[in-house]
């Protein structure tokens, strides 16, 4: 708890820092890091009186309140969390406005004339840079009609102030991007510069009679009617259209000539109550972000794991979370399907938290970008010049045995158990889940080519004698010398004749069936071999953590696998390890994070399951320890124990709780 208070405060400082530093056109980090920092704190203390209040001006300036109070909108960064927002927030249409990536400013009318120009400031009261703003491109000092005729409005009218690429290019490059110059030029006590800048307008609000507009579409209508330059407008129907449109503002990114970070999603009526709050609840934001991208996919390969073929999209490359990232697993023909994946198709990629990115959506010719066009700007056509999309292409045979494929649609494989490629792969998992490390891939793939090893079984009859001639060469053999290597191999097969259940299970390479889900079997009840083979699909699929697709493959795996498995038990070749409830670590579970000193994360997994524990992948409820040499850092593993109430343990910890 420590830590987590210690990481609060570290979390405030920073934000305060970089909020100023925001404000006073100099910012130090990406507006997707500062979210980050912004979300952790939301996180780890929702009422955190950082979180309600905006940044400050520099005292360059005088003050001024602003009639329209400039808080800080609601936000989501992915699908997941908008759809959480709109699910709360039902409207007949979604108003969709880009979410512009500058700084703010109030123009202050008074019967048609421009009294003051105000930064955002605190959110209320903000500088008065009204002899700036009135050289900008898009500030009107004057209200006039069409007509020439002077418009008579009092009230304020928002807006915000950025730098197009084009001018960032030709006079600031020296500036880390758009909005930092922007922020700085707008500030300058002589003016210097401002003639660069532009306001987009987005808002309106009468203090002195009727309200000009009926609705928000109205309220950019009559911006426009007044010469005012406006964000372009994009009606959705639904949550689903609006991320649909996301995606394909997204991917035409680049050739809007200003930044955008996001949209922004309002419902039709004008709700002036909501707005005046310090955080609006009837708006989001709905931010674009470092670890998703769109892109256009060019190809699907299909990669070969034991007798299993796994599509895997080929893209053009894009930037994700800071790595270049150009291909995705799609998981089954059932993901291409559901997707709606073909050659050519514009899609979102994702990689949140997540080490392997993919494929989240496929937008449609019919979701893309839309609505008002913004002055001298150009209608987003992603689909333009694309080339016509084509269906993927699904192998038909075995590329190793020639049999024809079977789709599951959950999987796509070869049924044939003789297939070569299938025994091989089975051997080798084999191997890795046992832990025979002495038996490199390189001689077993030797064996195999050989035909001295063509199943599970055929490991356990290897002895010195028939290793010796991947070890030793002719003229060695022909004088009987001994080879140290044959004798370590034999010698290490010999060693891993005990197993447990779940390994020997996980051993024979059925697909998706792993330790772990065997764990789950045996916590159910199922905690001998006989009672595991015995399993019907429905018994299996009622097993917590498995479902209808698991439980067929893992019986359909067991009767193809049942006549081995049985002979290597009852044989004596394989004897299985008994729970014993004596042990030091049974009942207990452990999960490991970082670097261990005296032995490999492997081993001393291992040593936990050895000792009659379990072992975890992640923290969840209900682990016994998680095991660190790093126990005060602030890594998302420790907050969460910590979170849960569950002990953080160091190695020599960990080591004495074995012994």
């Amino acid at each position: 708890m420590a830590s987590v208070k210690d990481r609060i405060k570290e979390l405030e400082a920073l934000i305060t820092r970089y909020q100023r530093s925001y404000y006073d056109g100099e910012g130090e980090i990406s507006d997707a890091e500062f979210d980050k920092l912004w979300d952790e704190l939301k996180e780890k203390d929702p009422g955190n009186p950082i979180l309600q209040r905006v940044g400050a001006d520099s005292g360059n300036f005088a003050k001024a309140a602003h009639i329209m109070p400039m808080g800080s909108q609601e936000k989501a960064a992915t699908p997941e969390e908008f759809l959480a927002w709109a699910a709360k927030h039902r409207y007949d249409e979604y108003l969709v406005e880009y979410k512009l990536d500058g700084a703010s400013l109030e123009l202050q009318y008074n019967a048609g004339s421009l009294v003051r120009a105000v930064t955002r400031g605190d959110g209320s009261i903000g500088d008065d840079i009204t002899a700036n703003a009135v050289k900008m491109q898009g500030v009107k000092k004057e209200l006039r009609s069409a007509d020439g005729g002077l418009v008579p409005f009092t009230g304020g009218i928002r807006g915000e102030v950025i730098m197009t690429h084009a001018v960032h290019k030709k006079y600031f490059s020296d500036k880390a991007n758009c909005r930092n110059a922007a922020n700085g030029l707008m500030k300058r006590k002589d003016g210097t510069g401002s003639e660069h800048l532009t306001l987009i307008t987005y808002d309106v609000w009468a203090t002195e009679g009727a309200q000009p507009f009926a609705d928000e579409e109205g309220k950019l209508s009559w911006l426009k009617s007044l010469g005012f330059v406006t964000s372009p407008l994009k009606i959705c129907r639904s949550p689903e259209d609006v991320i649909d449109y996301r995606a394909s503002v997204m991917e035409g990114r680049a050739t809007i000539e200003y930044d955008i970070d996001g949209l922004v999603i309002k419902e039709r009526a004008v709700n002036h109550e909501d707005a005046m709050r310090a955080r609006p609840d009837r708006q989001v934001a709905f931010k674009f972000s470092l670890e998703e991208a769109v892109t256009v996919v060019r190809q699907v390969e299909w990669g070969e794991s034991g007798g299993t073929y796994t599509p895997v999209a080929v893209f053009d490359p894009v930037e994700l979370n800071g790595t270049t990232v150009q291909r995705a697993s799609v998981v089954n023909p059932n993901t291409i399907r559901s997707l709606g994946l073909k050659i050519g198709s514009h899609v979102v990629v994702v990689k949140r938290g997540e080490i392997i990115p993919k494929i989240e959506s496929v937008i449609h010719s019919d979701g893309m970008a839309g609505g008002s066009v913004p002055a001298g700007g150009d209608q987003l056509d992603l689909f333009q010049g694309a080339e016509a999309e084509r269906e993927i292409e699904f192998p038909v045979v075995c590329s190793s045995c020639g049999t024809t494929l079977v789709d599951e649609g959950t999987r796509l494989f070869c049924p044939n158990k003789s297939c070569p490629k299938r025994q091989l792969h089975q051997i080798m998992k084999w191997v890795s889940v046992v832990d025979i490390r002495d038996l490199g891939e390189k001689l077993i793939r030797a064996l195999f080519k050989d035909g001295v090893v063509r199943s599970v079984s055929d490991i356990y009859a290897l002895d010195e004698e028939k290793l010796a001639p991947y070890f030793l060469g002719e003229e060695s053999l022909s004088k009987d010398k001994q080879s140290l290597g044959a004798k370590k191999v034999a010698q290490s097969i010999q060693e891993h004749r005990r197993v447990s259940l779940e390994r020997f299970i996980a051993g024979f390479d059925i697909d998706g069936i792993g330790e772990v889900v065997v764990e789950k079997l045996t916590a159910a009840g199922y905690g001998s071999l006989d009672k595991i083979l015995a399993l019907t699909q429905e018994a299996a699929a009622s097993v917590y953590g498995f479902a209808d697709i698991m439980a067929q493959t893992l019986v359909e795996g067991l009767a193809e696998n049942r006549e081995e498995m049985t002979a290597l038990v009852s044989g004596g070749t394989i004897s299985l390890i008994e729970k014993d409830e004596s042990l030091p670590l049974s009942g207990k579970s452990f999960c490991f994070t970082g670097e261990l000193r005296t032995m490999k994360r492997a081993d001393a997994q291992n040593l936990v399951k050895e000792k009659g524990g379990s072992v975890k992948s992640s923290v969840v409820k209900g682990l016994s320890y998680l095991v660190t040499n790093d126990t005060a850092s602030g890594s998302a593993k420790n907050e969460k124990a910590a979170k849960l109430g569950i002990p953080v343990i160091d190695e020599d910890a960990f080591l004495a709780l074995v012994k």
